[in-house]
């Protein structure tokens, strides 16, 4: 769709970085209807830059429809953070341009659907909605990054940085101009600061011609093969095929193809808890409006300092002399059935004969939890890096990353990355943080 050409810019190349974050983290399934209220608003500006002096009066019609849409949705969105941004975000947004509150409201648009009986091949013609196809043959090839998160958890970022982190509740994976990855991560043993992936939501935004705003949520012992809505596609736009959901392995596996955004996403349940990988140009990975106000997402960031494990200390510990408990340095009590150190090593090379960062991922949860599904973690999160990193030479890594978020990192992402928070995520991420920061 050649984004870095200016043909992927929509509404949020004018929106304040307030209005940005309210898609951030709207409910995936409630009779509140903000969802549908914010993808009205950017259908309605999408395709728009920077509003000039023409433009304004527009701009300012779908604003007022924007805020008409969620006074009539106020009664069932009294407790939704989305809501109460939202409000706010149109409060600013129409100071910003002086839109007056009376005055027309913008007319919806009417969307043209393909010709019936039209072939896949056809619903996906539009270039803007295959990312590869839109780069001409002598361009530049995109360059493609990967991030994951498995286990309890480990994380592996955009720029292959490696860390094991406590990060109890929801915390955003990824946020930018295209989708929002959320997950929420609960204690592996009661009373423990060991943690594992319970709920992953994927929120696909509403993209020109191509697809509706879409919103996958997994759970344990829940991984859907269809969206929140029940469909396996991107809707009822051209393009809509440009987005997939395929069902690998019943119950357990599931890929998402994004490929207006050229994007695959492979979501896993391996024992009670689920894996995440996603395969993402670079060009999307840095589209976001406001760089220097863009919030803490773990994908890009890594985890903040004061959630990560010293991996080190915990292996020394574990290999020292004496039981082979971890205590200064575990992040969790033992559990009562958890492996000897012996044992757990002999696990983990079954399924993971190179000693890496993801044998010793597994080592490490076995250790802390007891539970031999997180052998297999590892081994499918390895597993989806060869089938989804661009660099054949750093499937495997062997030295993990403790350092501080947001320092400018080898793959060259932008060092005006700053790890300030804006103030919606920070509000969306305050109850974890302490729940965190107690435990």
């Amino acid at each position: 769709m050649g984004m870095g050409r200016g043909a992927g810019r929509s509404a949020l190349g004018f929106w304040p970085t307030l209005a940005f974050l309210l898609w951030s983290f709207p409910a995936a399934v409630s009779p509140c209807k903000i969802l549908k209220c914010n993808s009205e608003f950017w259908s309605a500006t999408a395709g728009s830059h920077s509003p000039a002096s023409d433009d304004a009066p527009e701009f300012c019609a779908a604003l007022r429809t924007y805020a008409l849409c969620t006074r009539r949705t106020a009664r069932t969105c009294r407790g939704d953070l989305a809501y109460h941004s939202a409000v706010h975000g149109i409060e600013d947004l129409m100071s910003q341009y002086n839109c007056s509150k009376d005055g027309p409201t913008s007319q919806p648009r009417l969307r043209t659907l393909p010709p019936p009986g039209d072939s896949q091949e056809r619903s996906d013609s539009p270039e803007i909605c295959h990312y590869e196809k839109s780069f001409h043959k002598h361009s530049a090839a995109p360059n493609y990054t990967h991030c994951g998160l498995f286990g309890d958890p480990h994380l592996r970022t955009f720029t292959d940085r490696f860390q094991t982190c406590k990060v109890q509740g929801a915390w955003p994976l990824i946020d930018n101009n295209y989708l929002n990855v959320q997950v929420t991560n609960t204690p592996v043993l009661p009373g423990s600061a060991a943690t594992a992936t319970s709920k992953l939501t994927i929120i696909f935004k509403n993209f020109q011609e191509c697809v509706d705003q879409k919103v996958y949520q997994a759970e344990m012992d829940e991984l859907p093969a269809a969206f929140a809505d029940g469909s396996k596609n991107g809707g009822d736009k051209h393009g809509a095929n440009s987005l997939k959901i395929t069902e690998k392995v019943s119950g357990q596996h599931v890929e998402i193809q994004a490929k207006y955004i050229g994007t695959t996403i492979v979501v896993r349940q391996v024992g009670r808890y689920l894996t995440f990988a996603v395969r993402m140009p670079e060009e999307v990975v840095n589209a976001v409006e406001d760089r220097d106000s863009q919030g803490l997402y773990l994908c890009l960031r890594g985890c903040p300092l004061n959630q990560q494990i010293d991996f080190q200390a915990f292996r020394a510990n574990a290999e020292g002399p004496g039981p082979h408990r971890p205590e200064a340095a575990s992040p969790a009590p033992a559990a009562p059935d958890t492996f000897p150190y012996e044992t757990a090593v002999a696990k983990c090379k079954e399924k993971l004969p190179v000693e890496d960062l993801y044998y010793q991922a597994c080592v490490f949860d076995l250790l802390t939890t007891g539970d031999v599904n997180f052998t297999l973690a590892a081994y499918y999160a390895l597993e989806d890096v060869k089938m989804l990193h661009s660099n054949k030479d750093r499937l495997h890594l062997y030295e993990r990353t403790r350092e501080p978020p947001g320092r400018a990192a080898a793959a060259g992402l932008p060092p005006t990355f700053r790890p300030l928070l804006g103030s919606l995520l920070l509000l969306a991420l305050l109850p974890a943080f302490l729940e965190a920061v107690a435990a």
